[in-house]
């Protein structure tokens, strides 16, 4: 019995370690991301696609238990090597981009090296969800700011006109009445797209739809969904200054309006799944 006991244990042993190593590597990074970078507005969902993530590798283990032992040495190593070069280099040059860019290689490079190319293939959407923790690089978040301001202030001044607001545009400056509101960086909406993003690739992943037409409609819809969800957030923000004044828009509410933003694109994308899975026949049933 006391062998037959090891015998099952035996297996759990390098994932231990994996799981210690992984815990003293990368503990140091979430505890200062907890205090500075995920408690602004940009990137406040980071804890939750960490805690998505985990659940999705326990829900993926019997599938990584099950494939074969066929450990992949050479491709391995290699990638263990770049995730820890990346992480040395976040680390030490203050990149959070590139710190937790590292934990998809490092994620992957362990599988392949205790497990193999189709315990990989088994956990592949795990590794890929860590992409969703990476603040987007500074760079892109400037190149892509601008544009989806001026996109978002003139989208919501035109149909709030069309309906009858007092409301007007100077720029990223909207005024609705008596007051002034600034679209500011975080509401341009490119972190919340790309947390909505989040959102609907996990959608997708959960629903797992057979029919590829109806797959890639919903990846395809990813990104105009997110965008009209933020669309919906600010037209609110600006209803609540309209009606209860700016202390309103900018207390409470300015919270509620994110989760408003959240529930918005949740409804889209059942009511796509729903709406495709009545126009194509070969999408009735989920895996």
């Amino acid at each position: 019995m006391a062998v037959a006991a090891q015998a099952q244990q035996r297996p759990l042993q390098p994932w231990l370690w994996v799981a210690a190593g992984a815990t003293a590597l990368y503990l140091p990074s979430y505890w200062n991301a907890a205090h500075g970078l995920w408690q602004t507005d940009e990137f406040g969902h980071a804890p939750l696609i960490l805690g998505i993530t985990a659940w999705l590798f326990w829900q993926s283990r019997h599938a990584v238990g099950q494939a074969p032992d066929a450990p992949r040495g050479g491709p391995g190593w290699l990638l263990l090597s770049l995730g820890l070069a990346l992480y040395s280099l976040g680390r030490t040059a203050g990149l959070s981009s590139v710190e937790f860019a590292s934990q998809v290689f490092v994620a992957g490079a362990v599988l392949l090296l205790l497990k193999g190319t189709q315990a990989l293939r088994a956990a592949w959407f795990p590794v890929f969800y860590l992409v969703f923790m990476v603040p987007l690089p500074g760079p892109m978040v400037d190149a892509l700011t601008e544009p989806l301001k001026h996109w978002i202030s003139i989208i919501v001044v035109d149909i709030l006109h069309a309906v009858g607001y007092p409301i007007g545009r100077s720029g990223v400056m909207i005024t609705v009445g008596r007051y002034e509101l600034l679209v500011a960086d975080a509401c341009s909406g490119l972190n919340s797209m790309f947390s909505l993003a989040a959102l609907g690739a996990l959608f997708i992943h959960v629903m797992r739809r057979k029919g590829r037409l109806h797959t890639a409609s919903l990846v395809l819809a990813i990104v105009p969904i997110a965008f009209t969800a933020n669309i919906v957030r600010v037209i609110s923000l600006v209803l609540i200054t309209y009606h209860f004044g700016d202390a309103a828009g900018q207390g409470f509410l300015h919270g509620a309006a994110g989760i408003l933003l959240m529930l918005v694109a949740l409804l889209a994308f059942f009511a796509l799944d729903w709406c495709l899975a009545r126009w194509l026949p070969e999408s009735h049933q989920a895996s």
